[in-house]
């Protein structure tokens, strides 16, 4: 029951404000990236930042357990995750971030910080030295410039289901992406 409606130009500052909260973070040309998020306006915020740094963000199901974000973490070893405390549905609630904890629980890689988005559905506990609120790095974020990539530099890394073995990551260009796009 929510709607939100953001111009064009607000979405390129929020773009550039987090892209320089992740700079800030370290996060840098050729970095990892994992999104767990649910379809919020700030996945995308999250998805544009990284481009707009160079960096690789993968996307991950909201739907899925601990144990399958484990296994992409461990693959593609992210510098950070970008999650939510929850998701909302239409008649639940479902918290994001105790799978998050667990993932980086279960995985051989641990990154250096996770941002939350925290909703007021569900506030999530954040761990101290590990974990930072988006609020809290956006407000202290300086806008970013794009980063030059090359047309054959990774954009983003989505994985197969995984149903029939080892989820696959595919990697897409930023090239490729932009044609598929045109």
């Amino acid at each position: 029951g929510t709607t939100r409606h953001i111009s064009y130009r607000e979405l390129k500052d929020l773009v550039a404000r987090f892209a320089g909260g992740l700079a800030k973070l370290g996060i840098a040309k050729g970095d990892r990236v994992i999104i767990y998020m649910p379809m919020v306006p700030e996945a995308l915020v999250a998805m544009l930042a990284c481009a707009r740094l160079g960096a690789i963000h993968s996307v991950v199901f909201g739907g899925f357990a601990a144990r399958e974000l484990a296994t992409r973490i461990d693959d593609c070893q992210p510098k950070l995750i970008v999650g939510a405390s929850c998701g909302i549905e239409t008649n639940r609630v479902i918290a994001y971030k105790p799978m998050i904890d667990e993932a980086i629980a279960q995985a051989k890689h641990k990154p250096a910080h996770c941002v939350i988005l925290q909703r007021d559905r569900a506030l999530a506990s954040l761990a101290p030295g590990r974990d930072l609120d988006w609020q809290d790095v956006m407000a202290g974020a300086q806008p970013h410039d794009c980063v030059p990539v090359a047309a054959t530099d990774p954009l983003y890394i989505l994985y197969t289901s995984g149903t029939t073995g080892a989820p696959k990551g595919v990697v897409r260009d930023n090239g490729g992406h932009a044609v598929a796009l045109n």
